[in-house]
């Protein structure tokens, strides 16, 4: 009768009768540990064929171009042959933003007939107002340290390697000394003094094509020639009167500079 009932009539049969578990045909021993199957190993996975490497192409290093605006100045400086040329090629010179925010050019002042000339590095406040170089406090100082080997403004003459201002009393920037120099070289030539003294790193820098600081160029004669010198013109590099004002304390070691370019332009017999 229990094999004509269906599964569903045979699971209730079952469960009114008192059954509640299902056994099977075969005994099973709970206390032997299972079996394990083991699985069989995977097969390792192809490795892709690699391509031998392609052979790497260095770019060839080319010489950096000089920008069209410095070779444009080095034209407009060459072609001056006076001061007042030079001066008024500055005003056919493109490309300085310095221009533009400057009140005004900043040439020179003094005796362009001079043995000695001083380079700055830059105008400040005063020197735009007045479109003098040095006539600020630093300026003054410069004043005292030519009275002191016995010279003045009548009997020196001084420049700067920017003659615009730049915004903020900045040090100029490598790009203006660029442009720039070109301009400093001709004024150099055409002035043509027989010792320069360079006021501030930056001025000592770009005159001398040097990197160090002016900490180590200080102290020292550099011969300085261009195409234009009839022979090198003795440099010598020194603390710019703004530092020392900020640091007088330094004032000791720019008078022994003082000291040998007074001994260079006056030498006694003794020396």
């Amino acid at each position: 009768m229990l094999e004509s009932l269906s599964p569903d009539r045979l699971l209730a049969w079952y469960l009114e009768a008192g059954v509640d578990e299902s056994i099977g045909e075969t005994p099973i021993d709970r206390t032997r540990p299972p079996v394990r199957t083991e699985a069989a190993p995977l097969a390792p996975a192809p490795i892709p064929a690699l391509s031998p490497p392609e052979a790497v192409t260095q770019p060839q290093a080319k010489a950096p171009e000089r920008p069209q605006a410095a070779r444009t100045a080095s034209v407009l400086a060459a072609e001056a042959k006076t001061l007042d040329e030079l001066k008024a090629a500055y005003g056919r010179l493109e490309g300085v933003a310095i221009k533009a925010t400057a009140t005004q050019l900043v040439f020179a002042d003094g005796n362009p007939q001079a043995r000695l000339m001083c380079i700055g590095e830059a105008p400040g406040a005063e020197e735009d107002r007045q479109g003098l170089p040095f006539v600020g406090p630093a300026g003054k100082l410069l004043d005292k340290m030519l009275a002191s080997i016995g010279l003045d403004r009548q009997t020196a003459y001084i420049a700067n390697l920017l003659p615009w201002r730049p915004p903020g009393n900045r040090a100029p920037t490598s790009e203006e000394v660029a442009l720039l120099l070109p301009f400093l070289e001709r004024h150099i030539e055409l002035v043509d003094p027989e010792v320069i003294v360079l006021l501030g790193g930056s001025a000592a820098q770009a005159v001398l094509a040097r990197s160090e600081g002016i900490g180590r160029l200080r102290g020292h004669w550099h011969p300085y020639s261009s195409r234009g010198l009839a022979r090198p013109v003795q440099a010598m590099a020194t603390f710019h009167p703004a530092y020392l004002l900020r640091q007088p304390a330094q004032k000791r070691e720019a008078w022994r500079d003082w000291r040998e370019i007074r001994k260079l332009l006056f030498p006694k017999p003794s020396e």
